[in-house]
């Protein structure tokens, strides 16, 4: 199927490692322009490189960007529209959580991962509106998780903050629909990279490795219906989906668990 997205450009932050990566190739394999946006410079280059080796019609170039700096943010959107003529998809993929129970926690904490989880979505999601309510339409796809459906153990400022993003997700679909601007949520379970190859070295993913032994997990996977983890590629298939005109045009103010059935709201 055609997913009418060869040439569109779209940003992904944090493309570089685990999930954003496989987002970045999935869309790359569809023809679609690519700006990485990530602050771990030496993982997105591999990325980009790899995008681009598909040959498949688009072009990924790479922009140093910390989410939580709006001058940052400008220059990535800036960047996409001066290099591909306008964005057509945002990608709020960044994330970051390290897993304790709330007592342990700090407001230090706190602070960092709503800076990061959900201040990053507002400062790059009001910087591509202006310019998508303009081209009269777009796409926003915000990745939060199902620790903000199902309040899961250790993750209770992420999974607040990940919620937050669920709500304001929906509003903004209320608020700019009407310029053919469609705004969802894709909410995965635990998502584990296949390979250290897939992630880079400022990824959260590298402090977690030693939760994630062969043992643990086989039991994770006992958990999930479907009986196995998900994979970065589970993620970026359903994102690149709903970034779709063509395959998700009359879907906007959704939020998807990509969970291996892990969370089941009706």
């Amino acid at each position: 199927m055609d997913l009418g997205l060869l040439k569109k450009t779209a940003i992904v932050t944090g493309g570089a490692s685990n999930i954003g990566r496989a987002i970045s190739l999935v869309f790359a394999r569809e023809g679609t322009n690519i700006v990485i946006g990530d602050i771990d410079i030496p993982q997105a280059e591999k990325t980009a490189q790899e995008a681009n080796g598909l040959k498949a019609g688009g072009k990924a170039i790479v922009v140093k960007c910390d989410v939580t700096n709006r001058d940052d943010v400008t220059a990535m959107v800036k960047k996409g529209i001066d290099e591909f003529g306008r964005v057509d998809v945002l990608v709020n993929n960044v994330g970051w959580d390290n897993m304790m129970l709330f007592t342990e926690t700090t407001p230090e904490f706190w602070d960092k991962v709503i800076s990061i989880n959900y201040k990053g979505v507002l400062n790059c999601t009001r910087a591509v509106l202006d310019h998508m309510i303009e081209n009269k339409g777009g796409a926003i796809v915000s990745i939060s998780s199902d620790a903000s459906r199902m309040g899961e153990f250790k993750e209770a400022v992420y999974g607040g903050v990940k919620a937050a993003v669920n709500s304001f997700m929906k509003t903004i679909a209320r608020e700019v629909g009407r310029f053919g601007i469609r705004a969802n949520t894709v909410c995965p379970g635990v998502t584990i990279p296949k390979e250290d190859a897939q992630i880079g070295d400022k990824s959260m993913w590298k402090q977690a490795a030693g939760l994630f032994t062969p043992d643990q997990v086989e039991k994770i996977a006992k958990v999930y219906p479907l009986r196995k983890v998900g994979r970065p590629e589970d993620i970026a298939h359903a994102v690149v989906f709903l970034a779709s005109n063509v395959a998700a045009g009359h879907i906007t103010g959704q939020v998807l668990s990509v969970s291996g059935g892990y969370s089941m709201v009706g």
